[in-house]
């Protein structure tokens, strides 16, 4: 009996070792690390995304048959079946619709532009898909070392409850500053249960953008992007890029490009297609005639071809409105997202080098002045606060500058 419980302690033991060893390996193998692996992710799953490059597919299919000929038409009839001439015979009749010379043409390029609108769809797609998850992660990054950052300030907030109650057991410090420490060390435990809800939302934004249960693991972020060097932030640039690249831009030139190339084969339904035959009659087993046959439709319905041309005409006008539009809203975005972009640098910058130590400088001053008796602990208090507002500043504008950065390369069609 004594052998039996061992050997079940050992298997418990050996199938805890494995559980921990696959729970850590799943956390060291899931995606999160850096946003470079969370865009392949999104390429590969994401079905939103999946369904543009589809349709972009199917319209590229569709540019070959938009410039076949109609199929042929086979007509057959039995004349006198009943035989009362006593030559019954069979005619047979093979049309063929041939269209205006240029129509075809026409058509196919219509087609052509049609595939670069949904090829322009699927690019604006990923581009909004990308900068989606570029900013949610950079919020994912800002919500764990905020914790973290929290979480040291807790600790330090319970060595200074430490010396206040040291002091307070000397008579140097009244019993309040040890209930302030308490109090505040309860406002940082409710901040960081905050945080950590925060952390896990983010979490399942990330997921559903990547078609992930909501709540698979992700890894702890390590690092956000680099900024791209100042001479390709500057508007030129930019804006030079956006003209070409921008995938908004590149789809409503497609559209543009559709209407004109719709509006001219409007005009083309000024002509008329043709349509050929030849129809052999067979008697008695033997082909006895052959017929030539030339067909054409009159286009004398001139009010509605009126109609369709002024439709073309209308929707030409409404797509070099809107391309105009876009183009000039698009442009103001960019010199928003730039200005924006330039001003979260100089807050880092400000704050990282001149706030952050300065704020350090105060809190050991404080702490120096509270031991000697100089300082109240309100003022303790008042520096250790300064510290973590000054260290989650830098937090927030480094976010604010990834997610300008995201919009910015929204804007322009690609990486910077």
């Amino acid at each position: 009996m004594g052998r039996l419980s061992r050997n079940i302690y050992s298997l418990v033991c050996l199938l805890s070792y494995v559980a921990c060893s696959y729970s850590a390996w799943g956390a060291d193998s899931a995606p999160g690390a850096d946003v470079t692996k969370l865009l392949q992710l999104a390429r590969q799953q994401n079905p939103e995304f999946a369904a543009t490059r589809l349709e972009a597919d199917a319209a590229a299919e569709r540019i070959a048959s938009a410039a076949a000929l109609p199929d042929p038409v086979l007509r057959t009839e039995l004349r006198d079946f009943t035989n009362q001439s006593g030559n019954p015979s069979v005619y047979y009749r093979v049309m063929q619709t041939l269209p205006w010379p240029g129509k075809r043409g026409l058509q196919q390029e219509v087609a052509e532009a049609e595939s670069k609108q949904a090829q322009g769809r699927s690019a604006l797609s990923w581009a909004e898909l990308a900068a989606r998850i570029k900013i949610n992660f950079a919020q994912y990054y800002v919500l764990v070392r905020s914790e973290k950052l929290t979480q040291e300030i807790f600790d330090l907030v319970t060595r200074l409850e430490h010396i206040a109650q040291a002091r307070y057991a000397t008579g140097l410090a009244p019993q309040q500053d040890v209930i302030r420490a308490q109090m505040e060390q309860t406002e940082l435990r409710r901040d960081l249960v905050m945080l950590n809800t925060d952390q896990h939302h983010a979490m399942t934004r990330l997921n559903t953008l990547l078609q992930r249960e909501p709540y698979a693991p992700l890894a702890e972020p390590q690092h956000l992007r680099p900024l791209p060097a100042a001479d390709k932030l500057t508007l030129a640039a930019l804006e030079e890029r956006l003209r070409i690249h921008n995938p908004q831009l590149f789809t409503l030139n497609a559209q543009l490009a559709t209407a004109e190339k719709s509006r001219a084969l409007t005009l083309k339904n000024r002509y008329p297609d043709i349509t050929v035959g030849l129809a052999p009659t067979q008697i008695r087993g033997k082909i006895t005639e052959w017929e030539l046959m030339f067909e054409l439709n009159i286009p004398l319905q001139q009010q509605s071809r009126r109609s369709r041309e002024r439709e073309a005409d209308t929707l030409l006008a409404a797509a070099r409105s809107r391309k105009e539009a876009a183009a000039n809203q698009l442009l103001g975005d960019l010199v928003e997202n730039v200005l924006a972009l330039d001003a979260a640098q100089r807050l880092v910058t400000l704050n990282a080098n001149s706030l952050q130590p300065q704020a350090e400088a105060s809190l050991q001053a404080a702490l120096a002045g509270y031991q000697n008796g100089k300082v109240d602990f309100a003022t303790l208090l008042d520096a250790q606060r300064q510290i973590l507002k000054a260290k989650l500043d830098v937090l927030n504008a480094q976010a604010e500058a990834q997610t300008r950065l995201a919009e910015i390369e929204k804007l322009v069609g690609e990486e910077l």
